[in-house]
């Protein structure tokens, strides 16, 4: 007899029980580093231990990207060797997070580039990068096309 194929459910955490809630908020603590251990994550929700671990195998937090601060950017780079590495570089250089890059084929000698970046944990504002950007050789143009 084979096991029992497993089911899983996307639930509202507003009509979760207060033990699971607390189950999976403590697991985001310890991702995160906000808790030293296990004992500590239950500490700071005053919950018990053998809660977590009672539930701590069934419930996994889904990837919420609304708390995610993202820039589009577009950009227009001359087609030389290096110029899109250089622009990955400076950003990096401030913390922001790459999350996505879609570059054209080059035509008449120029190529446009969009990029997604992450930039909750950047050490200069989204105007100060882009200012950067602009100045880079080979970098053409560059403006912010969204955020999200």
């Amino acid at each position: 007899m084979g096991k029992k194929e497993k089911k899983y459910y996307m639930i509202k955490e507003d009509i979760l029980p207060e033990s699971i809630l607390k189950t999976a908020i403590a697991k985001e603590m310890l991702a995160r580093g906000d808790a030293e251990d296990i004992q500590d994550a239950v500490n700071k929700l005053k919950m018990a231990r053998s809660t977590y671990y009672k539930y701590k195998n069934g419930i996994i937090s889904f990837f919420n990207a609304d708390n995610l601060e993202i820039i589009n950017i577009s950009l227009l780079l001359e087609h030389m060797s290096g110029i899109l590495s250089g622009v990955i570089n400076c950003i990096a250089s401030f913390n922001g997070n790459i999350l996505t890059i879609n570059q054209n084929l080059p035509l008449h000698g120029v190529a446009y580039v969009t990029l997604s970046i992450s930039v909750e944990e950047m050490t200069i504002s989204a105007d100060g990068l882009i200012n950067r950007l602009g100045e880079l050789k080979g970098v053409r143009s560059v403006e912010v096309i969204g955020k999200s």
